[in-house]
């Protein structure tokens, strides 16, 4: 399968503004481009790359006063396979979880552990550990949220998406993942394009998408609380604890968004797409 992929993001700047984005493809699926994935800037600007602590590619820019568009199309091969069901899978003790691993099982600014591990408890203790429990805490969060763009808010928190039941994808992806940690099941934040690949065709505008992975019998394994169905095509760009690790864009100063397209189509074999 082929997907194109891109999107055109405009902030004003009342002054210069440095800021981080999270806009390119992730690592694992650079091999997967069939176009570059190349930032484009209006206007021009320089655009340098980092690997962050959690292996995202970050750009820094320098957004000048005034207006900037940021724009980019891409063209990426997927399998067209649709996500793995979770397997019969156990959980890890926690004494023998990876090293790397245990930060998923911590508190995070999004996912406040020390305040749904009660809840969790009461509601998940009674399931088998492992993939049992890990479709428990998607069923339930599924069914308790009611998802609507009009509920999104940068600061909710899983505790408030929980008591508000309201809110968007990245809303569904901290509850779960908060309640994920609680019953000691590791749980990591994505973020990426998920277009409307082998299902109805959505009349809401495109998305950039979240969803997350658990550790399961030594693997990460996705999982995705708002659709609770397997998907395809997910093009990942960031992981991290939560959304703050996966920032789409992080202004150090005051940066009004303006305009904001995602495009995620799947292509014929032989076409492709262009800037």
């Amino acid at each position: 399968m082929r997907i194109s992929a891109g999107y055109e993001i405009t902030f004003d700047c009342p002054a210069p503004t440095p800021m981080l984005l999270q806009l390119s493809v992730h690592p694992s699926r650079v091999g997967d481009l069939e176009t570059p994935d190349v930032m484009v800037t209006d206007p021009m600007v320089s655009v340098s790359q980092y690997h962050d602590l959690f292996g995202n590619f970050v750009s820094r820019i320098l957004a000048p006063a005034g207006r900037i568009v940021l724009r980019n199309r891409f063209v990426i091969r997927d399998s067209g396979a649709y996500d793995a069901p979770l397997p019969e899978a156990g959980q890890l003790p926690v004494e023998d979880l990876p090293d790397d691993v245990i930060l998923y099982l911590l508190g995070s600014r999004y996912c406040e552990t020390d305040q749904l591990s009660n809840l969790a408890w009461t509601l998940f203790g009674g399931v088998a550990p492992g993939s049992a429990r890990v479709q428990a805490i998607l069923d339930y969060v599924h069914r308790h949220i009611t998802f609507g763009y009009e509920h999104a808010r940068a600061t909710k928190t899983a505790l408030e998406a929980h008591e508000e039941q309201f809110g968007v994808c990245r809303d569904f992806a901290h509850l779960a993942i908060t309640l994920c940690r609680c019953m000691n099941i590791p749980a990591r934040y994505c973020t990426g394009y998920l277009g409307d690949i082998g299902v109805p065709i959505s009349p809401a505008p495109m998305d950039f998408s979240a969803w997350f992975e658990v550790y399961l019998d030594g693997a990460w394994r996705t999982c995705d609380a708002r659709h609770n169905t397997p998907r395809i095509g997910r093009v990942l760009m960031a992981r991290g604890r939560d959304a703050t690790d996966a920032a789409i864009s992080t202004a150090f100063g005051t940066a009004f968004l303006a305009g904001f397209t995602v495009i995620t189509d799947e292509l014929p074999e032989r076409q492709s797409a262009s800037l």
